[in-house]
């Protein structure tokens, strides 16, 4: 035995020296040592994988200096000790009708701008002053001065051709705007299916305290509440609770977790690991937690191009989704616009929007970037993560 110590001690020193070589995968939640059910498959239970340095070829992955690659930890007990259950895995709802059943929470959050538009409209007096209003209202709703603007001016014109002012027409009108606001048309598909051998991946991007982590998670749970295997890859390796986070979350649904051992391991390491981990395992989705990048720090922006770079050599990346706490208005902007000079934007996943959010910032950011939002949360719950969808937010807005 002490012969052996001494030969695998000898070959790590080696492969630290290299650069190159691979330390093994280990599992330590929910699967046996090799050989036994589960063991190297993440559609088997749930477990953890710890990943060494990059595999030979891995394009930029471990090129941060010393301290920051990726180790490994002591491989666990083959299998659960004896006498004890594995942990539960939950069967989480599917995404259909999601913001149905989440509709009261948006409906609540948007009251007060429902109830001061509509205020307005029903006292059937359109003079200058309440035009005014009405813009100020959707302007301070976080929509944005412009198309506050746009709309309000649609909205007068369709008035006066119809001759009306009838507060249940106007509303009507009103509804029709906003709908066109909201943009329906844009294709807001989640693109989480693999290709052929290859899992999908979905990077998430965006700062610190939106909600990005629990929203890969949440994420995760909607994928394999639809029938989908996930495999979560916690490359937000600059904030020690993040990776102990996706591990929760992992445990409960069953979807493995590729993590480094070590606060400050490369980033771009831990993704490259994350998505080879998904390709041998079969994996359908692959979901890659970044750092929450300030978009004061250029480097750390530097460096979520380089993780999208190294992941698209092995796989495609199919969804780049920033996430924005829909509470933060025109300052979530200015975040949006950074992340979208760096990375590709596909699409928004604007987090606590039952809350203090106001509903004009779906219009304000789509206009921004160009993409739709795709997801929204709506609440603290494991399943408060919906689809969007523009009419039945619309409604809600209006307090349908």
């Amino acid at each position: 035995m002490e012969h052996v110590l001494i030969i695998v001690g000898i070959a790590v020193v080696v492969a630290g020296g290299a650069g190159a070589i691979a330390v093994p995968l280990v599992r330590r939640r929910g699967e046996g040592a090799a050989g036994q059910p589960g063991a190297g498959s993440g559609r088997a239970g749930t477990g953890t994988a710890e990943r060494g340095q990059a595999r030979p070829g891995a394009p930029e992955a471990g090129a941060q200096g010393p301290g920051g690659g990726i180790g490994t930890l002591p491989p666990a007990p083959a299998g659960p000790t004896a006498g004890t259950a594995p942990p539960e895995v939950e069967r989480p709802l599917p995404s259909a009708g999601r913001l149905a059943r989440l509709r009261g929470r948006l409906a609540r959050s948007q009251t007060a701008l429902g109830s001061a538009l509509l205020s307005l409209l029903s006292s059937g007096k359109f003079d200058e002053d309440t035009w005014d209003e009405i813009e100020e209202i959707l302007i301070t709703a976080d929509m944005g001065a412009t198309p506050a603007r746009e709309l309000v001016d649609q909205l007068r014109t369709e008035v006066k051709v119809a001759g009306t002012r009838d507060p249940a027409q106007v509303r009507s009108l009103l509804r029709a705007d906003l709908l066109v606001q909201v943009r329906p048309d844009l294709d807001r598909t989640l693109h989480t299916a693999p290709h052929g051998d290859r899992p999908g991946v979905v990077l998430m991007v965006g700062v610190n305290g939106t909600g990005k982590t629990t929203a890969c998670g949440k994420l995760a749970r909607v994928l394999i509440g639809d029938g989908g295997t996930v495999l979560l890859g916690a490359a937000d390796t600059f904030r020690a609770a993040a990776a102990d986070q996706l591990e929760t979350w992992g445990s409960r649904v069953g979807a493995t977790v590729v993590r480094a051992d070590r606060e400050g391991a490369d980033p771009a390491s831990v993704a490259f690991e994350a998505v080879t981990a998904g390709i041998a395992d079969g994996v359908d989705t692959v979901i890659v937690d970044t750092a929450g990048r300030l978009h004061t720090k250029t480097g750390l922006m530097d460096e979520l191009g380089k993780i999208k770079r190294v992941i698209a050599k092995h796989a495609t990346v199919d969804e780049v989704l920033l996430v924005l706490d829909a509470t933060t208005g025109q300052n979530g902007l200015r975040q949006a616009r950074v992340f979208a000079e760096v990375v590709d934007i596909t699409g928004i996943v604007l987090t606590k929007l039952d809350g203090t959010a106001k509903g004009g910032i779906v219009i304000a950011v789509q206009r921004e970037l160009g993409v739709p939002v795709k997801l929204v949360g709506l609440g603290e719950g494991p399943d408060d993560l919906a689809p969007f969808e523009p009419e039945m937010f619309v409604d809600a807005l209006l307090g349908d």
